[in-house]
């Protein structure tokens, strides 16, 4: 059984001049100790996606269930509960942190709030989650304005983690990091996870971070999924005509074998009540009549499943 299992999830925002379908139909399952890496370009909905199953934002439609358990409409008391066991990393590490607060004053309270520390053993816990994410106890009084931004996002991993959590959305936790900070970051998220158990939803931009740290990997296109699968086989077989798009902008110093980059071009399919279909059609080489009615993830391959009616078609010649 799948420690978080999303089904048929929903999440629209409803404006004057229809609804902006951000997350539409979306279905996934994250193992405990797994790692589910979500990418596409921005404006897709991973953010939103992420929000919306840890419910900081109220989904539309659809279910998810948590280590079995319906957690979809939760009751306040069952949200208070739920917050020890799924939380967030969030992408700007400055912006998610009181300005006013000390790192010890962040970390504490988590702690005090949900009472899983007194004021007397919360300093002893505060100091022992620092050690956990390698932040130094000299800069506890520190504030965010005083920290560099790996020092600021190792704060906000440990907020995540003081309540011990099984589940945490990691939403482009390293994009604004320089590139031998995002290493410290990412290899301290394995270890975590390799310590503790935890399960990571990653959102990112970045494929070759994604390849690294996702045990399995979901592609976003303008509010659904396209493509499901292991990491291996979705770098070594991809089958999505967004998916082939996304490897082909990967740079490479093999100059001996250079790739050939796959340029998309076409309108957008604009996301206020998109007509029923693949809504990579306008944009894709391969598009049909076929693509224009709706769509849905099939499994091609054991545990490999796309939304492409072409797929579909080659793989059952």
């Amino acid at each position: 059984m799948a420690l978080v299992e999303v089904k048929n999830l929903k999440k629209y925002f409803y404006g004057p001049k229809g609804a902006v379908h951000a997350v539409d139909d979306v279905t996934m399952n994250i193992g405990a100790g797994e790692t589910m890496g979500v990418v596409g370009e921005s404006g897709c909905g991973k953010s939103t996606l992420g929000r919306t199953i840890i419910h900081l934002q109220k989904s539309t439609g659809g279910s998810v269930h948590f280590n079995g358990k319906d957690i979809t409409n939760p009751t306040p008391q069952e949200l208070k509960k739920l917050r020890s066991d799924v939380q967030i990393i969030f992408q700007d590490p400055y912006s998610s942190l009181n300005p006013r607060m000390t790192v010890e004053d962040t970390i504490k309270e988590p702690l005090l709030i949900s009472g899983k520390c007194d004021k007397q053993n919360v300093d002893a816990e505060t100091e022992r989650l620092m050690d956990m994410v390698g932040i130094a106890r000299r800069i506890k009084m520190s504030y965010p304005h005083e920290l560099d931004g790996g020092r600021r996002q190792r704060v906000g991993i440990a907020r995540a983690l003081a309540l011990d959590p099984k589940f945490i959305v990691c939403d482009e936790p390293v994009s604004a990091l320089d590139v031998s900070i995002q290493a410290q970051i990412l290899n301290l998220l394995m270890d975590l996870q390799e310590e503790h158990g935890l399960a990571y939803m990653f959102i990112t931009h970045n494929m070759s971070v994604v390849r690294h740290i996702s045990h399995n990997i979901s592609v976003m296109y303008l509010g659904q999924l396209v493509e499901t699968s292991p990491t291996k086989e979705l770098f070594a077989e991809p089958l999505h005509p967004y998916t082939k798009a996304l490897l082909s902008a990967i740079p490479t110093t093999d100059i001996l074998h250079p790739k050939e980059r796959i340029v998309l071009k076409g309108e957008i399919t604009s996301p206020i009540d998109p007509p029923p279909g693949c809504r990579f059609a306008d944009r894709c080489v391969y598009a049909t009549e076929n693509c224009r009615k709706p769509q849905k993830l099939e499994e091609i391959k054991p545990g490999h499943f796309v939304s492409c009616c072409r797929v579909r078609e080659i793989n059952s010649l």
